[in-house]
């Protein structure tokens, strides 16, 4: 276990340093002078010129990746170029939010999509598998941008059910708040999990000491929960640590149109206004966490299924 979780850990850290380093390329390959776009076509040439040396600009692209990363591993972040705000304080005050929003999403996703995916199997064939197969392809070809919209407009200003925009003060009004951009966020998911577990399930459930157990004479309750569900549900693990990256991305749009603060919303108007310390920050610190998610979803399903450990370490 411990040689499986250095490769996991080696294998992280190098997804880490090749995304940073694609993103840093790809934002000085876009058009036009950030300087400007940043400091607006009032800024005189000193000001710009002040500017673009803050921020490094004025040094060769070798120097300036050299003196990213060289303070990346110093464990600093830098600072915002226009307030001078150090950008790991920035994130970290919007980070909270983003996080409370992906955790609320997974909870929308993962008690319906479990509970849909094991009666979906337990009853093969009936009309509620019928149904819950179509409503969940159904709900899965709706981007949550839109569901977004329908969602504000129906329950926040026709019913007015829900406030429309911002995070609340205190926990009962954050959680009220939370409700709609949860909802919109890891409802598209509700039909991935369902899927997915009712096929592995399926699956498990055809299997040679599925059926011995029932030989035994075993419950079909205890067989379904202690037995199928333990192996079946490793396909959902791994699907949910892949969706915890795309909730992140799809926070950005339920940050938007429910005007709630966040690092989604952060990155958004940092790339419009060219800020790069708190784009290269940010991504910095959201590729880290998916990648922890990720690295502890591999995890589990190496302590649950030894099988997995035991190829990888071949």
């Amino acid at each position: 276990m411990l040689g499986y979780l250095a490769r996991r850990i080696v294998l992280a850290v190098a997804v880490i340093l090749t995304v940073i380093a694609a993103l840093f390329a790809m934002m000085r390959a876009i058009p036009g002078d950030p300087v400007r776009t940043a400091l607006g076509p009032r800024a005189s040439e000193a000001m710009v010129e002040t500017y673009r040396i803050k921020m490094g600009l004025d040094q060769p692209v070798i120097v300036q990746i050299w003196r990213f990363f060289s303070t990346i591993l110093q464990g600093d972040l830098g600072s915002d170029a226009i307030s001078g705000v150090p950008v790991a304080r920035i994130i970290m005050a919007q980070l909270p939010d983003t996080l409370y929003l992906v955790l609320g999403a997974m909870v929308v996703a993962v008690v319906p999509g479990v509970w849909l995916g094991v009666l979906s199997a337990t009853k093969r064939g009936s009309l509620f598998d019928r149904v819950t197969s179509v409503l969940s392809v159904s709900v899965m070809a709706v981007p949550s941008f839109v569901i977004a919209i329908y969602l504000l407009l129906i329950f926040a200003i026709q019913l007015s059910w829900f406030p429309a925009i911002g995070a609340g003060e205190g926990l009962a009004d954050r959680l009220h708040r939370l409700v709609l951009p949860s909802v919109a966020l890891g409802l598209a998911w509700i039909g991935y999990i369902a899927r997915i577990l009712r096929a592995s399930m399926l699956e498990v459930m055809g299997e040679n000491h599925i059926r011995t157990a029932r030989a035994f004479g075993l419950s079909e309750r205890k067989i379904m929960y202690d037995y199928v569900l333990r192996i079946a549900i490793l396909p959902t693990i791994t699907v949910l640590g892949m969706g915890i990256g795309q909730m992140l991305s799809g926070a950005v749009f339920a940050e938007i149109v429910f005007g709630r603060p966040g690092i989604g919303k952060l990155v958004y108007d940092s790339i419009a206004a060219r800020n790069y310390p708190i784009v290269t920050g940010t991504l910095l610190v959201t590729t880290g966490f998916f990648v922890l998610v990720n690295l502890i979803a591999d995890l589990l399903i190496a302590f649950l299924d030894p099988r997995v450990r035991n190829v990888v370490s071949r």
